[in-house]
């Protein structure tokens, strides 16, 4: 099999996660989400929760101690350029399905690389929402609302352009029209074609 690496960038609730997990589960390929932030923390050996919170807003302050004294810096900015270097790794590697983290920018200079947007209407969103997270619908909408606003200042901070751009992608799809399963389906065989043998 080639090597690939398939980024998946999303809009919160269209059910980007659970397809780019079953593409990789088909594949037999490695799949990474939160296990970024692992690998951040374990690399700057900084409290998960900080790193948490610097992975979803653009200046977190903390504070190291130099042989001068005590000195502070924006944490968001190591967090940052410290996935650069961990989604550099994973592609590197092995073949495998990335979910966000800019990834599509990030390995822009890759040909072994497919760049896919999930999206879906805001009703069947928060319906998902509802479910997964068993909140109502009014938590739901809150939920999809600051994430939406953190996942596009946030790609707008790292990258300079916006999420979901069409010159940014070579797919985008709406999981609402055939369900997450056959878009599952629909995808693996965008992949087929564009990873098969010459």
């Amino acid at each position: 099999m080639r090597h690939m690496v398939i980024t998946i960038g999303c809009e919160y609730g269209s059910g980007g996660p659970e397809i780019g997990k079953a593409i990789a589960e088909n594949l037999g390929i490695e799949y990474y989400d939160r296990d970024l932030v692992d690998q951040v923390v374990e690399q700057l050996g900084v409290e998960r929760d900080l790193v948490e919170k610097a992975d979803t807003e653009n200046y977190v302050r903390y504070s190291f101690e130099t042989n001068y004294g005590r000195r502070y810096a924006n944490l968001t900015n190591r967090v940052i350029y410290t996935q650069f270097e961990v989604v550099q790794k994973f592609a590197e590697q092995s073949s495998c399905v990335i979910i966000g983290r800019c990834s599509d920018y990030i390995l822009k200079e890759r040909d072994d690389v497919l760049n896919i947007f999930i999206y879906a209407p805001e009703e069947i969103r928060v319906k998902a929402v509802m479910e997964q997270k068993r909140v109502s619908e009014k938590k739901a909408r809150e939920e999809i609302k600051a994430n939406d606003e953190m996942m596009h200042t946030r790609y707008k901070y790292m990258t300079g352009t916006y999420r979901g751009d069409r010159r940014n992608r070579h797919m985008l799809i709406d999981s609402s029209v055939l369900g997450w399963a056959k878009t599952t389906d629909y995808i693996m065989q965008m992949i087929d074609l564009r990873f098969e043998e010459k």
